[in-house]
């Protein structure tokens, strides 16, 4: 028995974009309608949203039931908070607002098995099929087909950029232009050191061989894809909802119609 392969690794090893799309409600309902939708990936958070383990793993389920990977973005705390949701069979974990090269050290030593790092074994969870993955097959498959995400949100990494991209275990590097707005003191509007930051981070990446990720939209899809991005995450489901009941609201509200008495 092996471990689930992973669609998004799959994808982009072939030269192609990974599609993806994030999901703040925790009913599995919604990750499910996602996956059925035909995203690659369902990005779900433990940074800002009150989810909890429970919630990844009924994503994970809902998703592998269409062959759909989840991302789940980490809170920042011990190391049990980052190899949770890979146990939990999460295709990839994301850490928020990587700062340094030294950090980025500590969290492959904590997301790759041996000889990459020293992330601590089990095997009985999700992810190794409740012990049915023999144990040197774990190693292997769960270093090859699960990918470790950091994210450049900030403008004090980028003096390391070029040593974090060069670091093995580091699989994907993922700019998140709002919070780097906010760090360069311009979190409205437009800044241009935002969009030659985004360019920067994707060259990089590629230049060590390394996964440029970022979050986009259908309006900027094929540019973020030229700059050399192949995983952009387009939408919410929150924006989704509101939306739609936004629209629909209107669309009834609006109406100058008196009540038949």
């Amino acid at each position: 028995m092996h471990m689930r392969q992973s669609r998004v690794l799959r994808q982009m090893r072939a030269g192609k974009v990974a599609t993806c799309t994030k999901l703040n409600l925790s009913d599995p309902r919604c990750a499910e309608i996602a996956a059925m939708c035909g995203f690659d990936c369902i990005w779900i958070d433990l940074e800002h949203v009150p989810n909890n383990m429970t919630s990844v793993e009924d994503a994970v389920r809902a998703a592998k039931a269409y062959d759909v990977d989840v991302l789940t973005r980490v809170s920042k705390g011990c190391y049990s908070d980052i190899c949770r949701p890979l146990e939990a069979d999460s295709a990839g974990i994301m850490v928020p607002h990587l700062m340094s090269l030294e950090e980025a050290k500590k969290i492959v030593y904590y997301t790759k098995f041996h000889p990459i790092g020293r992330r601590p074994i089990d095997g009985g969870n999700a992810d190794g099929k409740f012990c049915m993955v023999r144990a040197a097959d774990y190693i292997k498959e769960a270093n090859e087909e699960r990918f470790t995400v950091v994210q450049i949100e900030d403008p004090e990494p980028l003096a390391e950029l070029e040593e974090i991209c060069a670091l093995p275990g580091i699989d994907m590097i993922f700019f998140g232009p709002a919070d780097f707005a906010q760090g360069i003191g311009a979190p409205a509007g437009s800044d241009p050191r935002v969009d030659e930051t985004r360019r920067l981070v994707a060259a990089t990446a590629r230049k060590y061989g390394k996964f440029a990720g970022t979050i986009g939209g259908a309006a900027n899809f094929d540019s973020l894809v030229q700059m050399g991005y192949t995983f952009i995450s387009t939408g919410a489901d929150v924006v989704a909802l509101y939306h739609y009941f936004g629209d629909l609201a209107k669309a009834v509200s609006d109406r100058d119609i008196v009540a038949i008495k």
